[in-house]
Protein backbone atom coordinates (compact mmCIF):
# COMPACT_ATOMS: atom_id res chain seq x y z
CA UNK A 1 0.00 0.00 0.00
CA UNK A 2 1.43 3.69 -0.86
CA UNK A 3 2.77 5.47 2.53
CA UNK A 4 1.63 8.58 0.36
CA UNK A 5 -2.02 8.40 0.95
CA UNK A 6 -3.39 5.15 2.12
CA UNK A 7 -7.27 6.40 1.73
CA UNK A 8 -7.98 5.52 -1.57
CA UNK A 9 -6.91 1.75 -1.05
CA UNK A 10 -8.59 1.37 1.91
CA UNK A 11 -11.82 2.95 0.73
CA UNK A 12 -11.80 0.52 -2.15
CA UNK A 13 -10.95 -2.74 0.40
CA UNK A 14 -13.82 -1.01 2.62
CA UNK A 15 -16.43 -1.12 -0.72
CA UNK A 16 -15.44 -4.57 -1.14
CA UNK A 17 -15.72 -5.81 2.29
CA UNK A 18 -18.98 -4.69 2.35
CA UNK A 19 -20.01 -6.76 -0.80
CA UNK A 20 -18.19 -9.94 0.62
CA UNK A 21 -14.81 -10.12 -0.34
CA UNK A 22 -13.02 -12.02 2.02
CA UNK A 23 -9.85 -11.88 0.03
CA UNK A 24 -10.09 -7.81 0.59
CA UNK A 25 -11.04 -8.44 4.10
CA UNK A 26 -7.76 -10.70 3.99
CA UNK A 27 -5.48 -7.56 2.35
CA UNK A 28 -7.44 -4.79 5.06
CA UNK A 29 -6.38 -7.12 8.17
CA UNK A 30 -3.17 -7.59 7.27
CA UNK A 31 -2.88 -4.02 6.35
CA UNK A 32 -4.43 -2.20 9.40
CA UNK A 33 -4.11 -4.74 12.25
CA UNK A 34 -1.15 -4.08 13.10
CA UNK A 35 -2.19 -0.46 13.74
CA UNK A 36 -5.61 -1.00 15.19
CA UNK A 37 -3.81 -3.34 18.10
CA UNK A 38 -2.13 -0.43 18.86
CA UNK A 39 -4.66 1.49 19.37
CA UNK A 40 -6.73 -0.73 21.68
CA UNK A 41 -3.07 -1.43 23.77
CA UNK A 42 -3.40 2.25 24.87
CA UNK A 43 -6.90 1.62 26.02
CA UNK A 44 -6.35 -2.20 26.64
CA UNK A 45 -3.02 -2.87 28.57
CA UNK A 46 -3.28 -6.80 28.70
CA UNK A 47 -1.92 -8.10 25.20
CA UNK A 48 -4.49 -11.15 25.08
CA UNK A 49 -7.22 -9.55 25.69
CA UNK A 50 -6.46 -6.40 23.47
CA UNK A 51 -5.42 -9.30 21.03
CA UNK A 52 -9.64 -10.94 21.32
CA UNK A 53 -10.75 -7.17 20.94
CA UNK A 54 -8.85 -6.72 17.73
CA UNK A 55 -10.84 -9.98 16.72
CA UNK A 56 -13.96 -8.51 17.33
CA UNK A 57 -12.73 -5.20 15.64
CA UNK A 58 -12.64 -7.34 12.90
CA UNK A 59 -16.14 -9.16 12.67
CA UNK A 60 -17.58 -5.98 13.37
CA UNK A 61 -15.59 -4.05 10.08
CA UNK A 62 -17.05 -7.47 8.26
CA UNK A 63 -20.50 -6.53 9.34
CA UNK A 64 -20.78 -3.01 9.24
CA UNK A 65 -18.07 -2.01 6.27
CA UNK A 66 -21.15 -0.85 4.20
CA UNK A 67 -22.16 1.69 6.74
CA UNK A 68 -18.75 3.73 6.34
CA UNK A 69 -19.17 6.82 4.16
CA UNK A 70 -16.07 8.17 2.95
CA UNK A 71 -17.22 11.70 3.39
CA UNK A 72 -17.42 11.84 7.35
CA UNK A 73 -14.44 10.24 8.16
CA UNK A 74 -10.95 8.87 6.57
CA UNK A 75 -11.11 4.82 6.74
CA UNK A 76 -8.26 4.96 8.95
CA UNK A 77 -9.83 7.25 11.52
CA UNK A 78 -13.25 4.76 10.74
CA UNK A 79 -11.22 2.14 11.46
CA UNK A 80 -9.75 3.58 14.96
CA UNK A 81 -12.89 5.13 16.14
CA UNK A 82 -14.52 1.38 16.07
CA UNK A 83 -11.13 -0.26 17.89
CA UNK A 84 -12.06 2.51 20.33
CA UNK A 85 -15.55 1.91 21.18
CA UNK A 86 -14.76 -1.97 21.08
CA UNK A 87 -12.06 -1.51 23.59
CA UNK A 88 -13.60 0.25 25.65
CA UNK A 89 -16.68 -1.61 25.29
CA UNK A 90 -14.23 -4.45 26.41
CA UNK A 91 -13.20 -2.22 29.45
CA UNK A 92 -16.98 -1.98 30.87
CA UNK A 93 -17.33 -5.93 31.00
CA UNK A 94 -14.29 -6.44 32.60
CA UNK A 95 -14.97 -3.92 35.23
CA UNK A 96 -17.92 -6.53 36.24
CA UNK A 97 -15.04 -8.71 36.98
CA UNK A 98 -12.99 -7.14 39.74
CA UNK A 99 -10.97 -10.14 40.06
CA UNK A 100 -9.99 -10.04 35.95
CA UNK A 101 -9.85 -6.68 36.20
CA UNK A 102 -7.19 -6.11 38.59
CA UNK A 103 -4.38 -7.53 36.55
CA UNK A 104 -5.08 -5.30 34.19
CA UNK A 105 -5.35 -1.97 35.30
CA UNK A 106 -2.49 -2.10 38.47
CA UNK A 107 0.67 0.06 37.00
CA UNK A 108 3.92 -0.45 37.23
CA UNK A 109 4.02 1.68 40.43
CA UNK A 110 1.26 -0.62 42.33
CA UNK A 111 -1.35 2.05 41.75
CA UNK A 112 -4.47 0.97 40.55
CA UNK A 113 -5.60 2.99 37.40
CA UNK A 114 -9.20 3.61 36.33
CA UNK A 115 -8.74 3.19 32.41
CA UNK A 116 -12.33 2.83 31.79
CA UNK A 117 -12.53 6.75 33.46
CA UNK A 118 -8.97 7.66 31.56
CA UNK A 119 -10.51 6.84 28.06
CA UNK A 120 -14.15 7.68 28.43
CA UNK A 121 -13.82 10.86 26.74
CA UNK A 122 -12.81 8.41 23.49
CA UNK A 123 -16.69 8.04 23.49
CA UNK A 124 -19.09 10.70 21.68
CA UNK A 125 -20.86 12.52 23.87
CA UNK A 126 -24.65 13.37 23.01
CA UNK A 127 -23.30 17.07 21.79
CA UNK A 128 -20.70 15.29 19.37
CA UNK A 129 -23.44 12.41 18.75
CA UNK A 130 -25.70 15.62 17.58
CA UNK A 131 -23.54 17.23 15.75
CA UNK A 132 -22.38 14.43 13.65
CA UNK A 133 -26.28 13.71 13.41
CA UNK A 134 -26.89 17.20 12.21
CA UNK A 135 -23.82 17.11 9.55
CA UNK A 136 -25.10 13.96 8.35
CA UNK A 137 -28.62 15.09 7.73
CA UNK A 138 -27.17 18.38 5.67
CA UNK A 139 -25.21 16.08 3.92
CA UNK A 140 -27.76 13.98 2.77
CA UNK A 141 -29.94 17.68 2.04
CA UNK A 142 -26.91 18.71 -0.27
CA UNK A 143 -26.57 15.23 -2.10
CA UNK A 144 -29.76 15.63 -2.86
CA UNK A 145 -29.83 18.93 -4.43
CA UNK A 146 -26.82 17.51 -7.13
CA UNK A 147 -27.59 16.25 -10.17
CA UNK A 148 -27.55 12.40 -10.81
CA UNK A 149 -24.69 12.01 -13.18
CA UNK A 150 -22.52 13.82 -10.11
CA UNK A 151 -24.28 11.78 -7.57
CA UNK A 152 -23.32 8.82 -9.34
CA UNK A 153 -19.88 10.25 -9.99
CA UNK A 154 -19.53 10.78 -5.99
CA UNK A 155 -20.69 7.39 -5.16
CA UNK A 156 -18.14 5.70 -7.43
CA UNK A 157 -15.00 7.93 -6.58
CA UNK A 158 -15.73 8.33 -2.83
CA UNK A 159 -18.24 5.59 -1.72
CA UNK A 160 -16.28 2.57 -4.09
CA UNK A 161 -13.12 4.43 -3.83
CA UNK A 162 -13.00 4.00 -7.88
CA UNK A 163 -10.57 6.51 -9.49
CA UNK A 164 -11.41 9.20 -11.73
CA UNK A 165 -10.45 6.97 -14.94
CA UNK A 166 -12.14 3.72 -13.64
CA UNK A 167 -15.27 6.05 -13.12
CA UNK A 168 -15.19 7.26 -16.65
CA UNK A 169 -14.96 3.77 -17.86
CA UNK A 170 -17.35 2.67 -16.15
CA UNK A 171 -20.33 5.58 -17.17
CA UNK A 172 -18.45 5.36 -20.75
CA UNK A 173 -18.19 9.17 -20.47
CA UNK A 174 -14.97 11.16 -21.52
CA UNK A 175 -12.78 11.78 -18.81
CA UNK A 176 -13.12 15.67 -18.70
CA UNK A 177 -16.33 15.41 -18.57
CA UNK A 178 -16.13 13.03 -15.30
CA UNK A 179 -13.56 15.39 -13.83
CA UNK A 180 -15.70 18.19 -14.55
CA UNK A 181 -18.98 16.42 -13.18
CA UNK A 182 -16.76 15.24 -9.43
CA UNK A 183 -15.37 19.15 -9.43
CA UNK A 184 -18.63 20.76 -10.19
CA UNK A 185 -20.17 18.36 -7.77
CA UNK A 186 -17.43 19.11 -4.53
CA UNK A 187 -17.81 22.84 -5.38
CA UNK A 188 -21.80 22.80 -4.87
CA UNK A 189 -21.75 20.40 -1.49
CA UNK A 190 -19.07 23.08 -0.02
CA UNK A 191 -21.41 26.00 -0.80
CA UNK A 192 -24.20 24.39 0.10
CA UNK A 193 -22.75 22.75 3.49
CA UNK A 194 -21.63 26.49 4.03
CA UNK A 195 -25.13 27.89 4.29
CA UNK A 196 -26.49 24.87 6.24
CA UNK A 197 -23.50 25.83 9.16
CA UNK A 198 -24.49 29.72 8.58
CA UNK A 199 -28.02 28.66 8.87
CA UNK A 200 -27.55 26.31 12.02
CA UNK A 201 -25.35 29.36 13.83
Amino acid sequence: MSSVDPAPELQALLARVALGDRAAFGVLYRTCSAHLLGVILRIQNDRAQAEDVLQEVFVNVWKAAGSYNATLAAPMAWLASVARHRAIDSLRRRRAEPATLSTSVTGADGEEQDLLARFASAEPGPQQLREQADAALALRGCLARLSAEQQQCLSLAYYQGLSHGEVAEHLRQPLGTVKSWVRRALIALKACLERAAIGAA
